[in-house]
C-alpha cells in the first residue's frame, strides 16, 4: 500500500468520512482556502489509480468510495512509524508517548486495562 501525500491525505479523510462523495462535496468539506476543482478532480483521478478510491458513473459525472479502510491505512503507517522511529519496538513507541502525553487518571487506568486484556 503506498503513502499518501498530505493533500491526498486530506481528501481521504474526508472520504473516509462521509463515505460517498462527489468532488464538490469534497471540497466543501475541505479547510479554507478551498482548492480549484480541478486541482480536486486529479488529486481523486490519483487516488483513484493508487486503488484508494474507487469510482462509480452516474449521469454524466463520478461517484467516489474508498477501496482502502482507514482502520488498514491507520494500522499500515503506524507500523511504519514504529519501524522508521521507534527501532521497530512497540514498547518504545509507547513510552515516547506516555513521556510527550498528558494522559490523565482515567486514561491511564484505561489503557492499563487493554494491555491486561491482551495478555489474556
Amino acid at each position: 500500500m503506498e503513502k499518501l501525500t498530505k493533500k491526498e491525505d486530506e481528501i481521504m479523510q474526508v472520504v473516509w468520512r462521509l463515505q460517498n462523495v462527489f468532488i464538490r462535496e469534497v471540497i466543501e468539506e475541505l479547510p479554507e482556502p478551498k482548492p480549484h476543482y480541478n486541482t480536486v478532480a486529479t488529486l481523486i483521478k490519483i487516488l483513484v489509480k493508487k486503488g484508494f478510491l474507487k469510482s462509480e458513473k452516474i449521469g454524466n459525472t463520478h461517484r467516489y468510495s474508498p477501496l482502502v479502510k482507514l482502520d488498514d491505512y491507520r494500522d499500515k503507517t503506524l507500523k511504519d512509524i514504529k519501524k522508521k522511529y521507534f527501532d521497530n519496538s512497540f514498547q518504545n513507541m509507547l513510552t515516547h508517548f506516555a513521556r510527550k502525553e498528558n494522559f490523565s487518571e482515567s486514561e491511564i487506568e484505561e489503557l492499563m486495562n487493554i494491555i491486561k486484556s491482551k495478555k489474556s
